[in-house]
């Protein structure tokens, strides 16, 4: 086996398990471990795969997420640089909440090595972290929609009712003058009991979303404390959320280089509605 067939067999191993022992892929693909280790790093530096004591899991781009497989579109830069641009809003050792969403995915593939104590409802990215020593991870349990991969309903509801965190971070399918909207009316029910968990709420979504409407709404414009979406947000909109006392958060999907228009206070928080 050559050492691009055999460094292209690594990555589809560690893809399909998201996490594998180093013993095991070097037993797998009968080399030694020292030349797994050389392998990985090439992994590594692609950004597909992450080293951990005794083992590496996969920290690819979301579309090798089964659950996202077939999702992938045009507003897959502005998603990632809206992952990133959130990232940066959570502290070292802060606890928060991730809801499902390829936007949130994108957020949590920052937060990887990171001390954090991290809330979740989503099966993509409690995969994700899990691997991870430095994060505390608590999963939610519930109903778990096929689909989209996340637990929900009324166990996940009375869970949440007894948690704090102090950032939820959540995505919407829209977002027009009455609010924020999801497709889903059990999602949103457990999306209702995520804010009311939170001490300050974000929303993480691509501009694409505003000025449309899904099936349930969330929570007014003014229920959350900020947006982060990409520059191509419209003057119209930015002009509501400040009306509405919500921050906006700017990540340019283009340059790579994000900036903050918005109530963002000198010590890096965010601004109260």
């Amino acid at each position: 086996m050559t050492t691009k067939s055999r460094r292209g067999r690594l990555r589809e191993l560690i893809q399909t398990r998201g996490f594998a022992a180093l013993g095991e892929l070097a037993e797998m693909l009968e080399v030694s471990e020292s030349t797994i280790r050389r392998d990985l790093e090439a992994l590594e530096m692609a950004g597909d795969a992450r080293r951990t004591h005794g083992g590496v899991f996969w920290t690819g781009k979301p579309e090798t997420m089964r659950v996202f497989g077939n999702r992938r579109d045009t507003m897959w830069p502005a998603k990632s640089a809206i992952g990133l641009r959130a990232a940066e809003l959570i502290d070292d050792h802060d606890t928060i909440l991730l809801d499902g969403g390829s936007t949130t995915y994108e957020l949590a593939r920052h937060l990887v090595k990171r001390p954090l104590q991290v809330v979740t409802n989503s099966l993509p990215v409690a995969h994700l972290l899990s691997s991870s020593e430095s994060i505390d991870l608590i999963m939610i349990g519930g109903c778990v929609r096929g689909r989209t991969a996340v637990a929900i309903g009324p166990m996940a509801d009375s869970m949440l009712h007894t948690l704090n965190v102090g950032k939820a971070f959540l995505s919407v399918a829209g977002i027009n003058e009455r609010g924020y909207f999801n497709s889903d009316m059990m999602l949103v029910e457990s999306e209702k009991a995520m804010i009311a968990a939170a001490d300050q709420t974000i929303i993480v979504t691509d501009s694409s979303k505003f000025g449309k409407v899904s099936l349930s709404r969330l929570c007014g414009l003014n229920e959350v404390n900020a947006v982060v979406t990409d520059t191509g947000i419209d003057s119209q909109w930015k002009e509501r959320l400040e009306t509405a006392g919500v921050g906006l958060i700017l990540a340019d999907p283009l340059s790579g280089i994000q900036r903050s228009d918005g109530s963002l206070g000198s010590d890096g928080s965010l601004g109260e509605d």
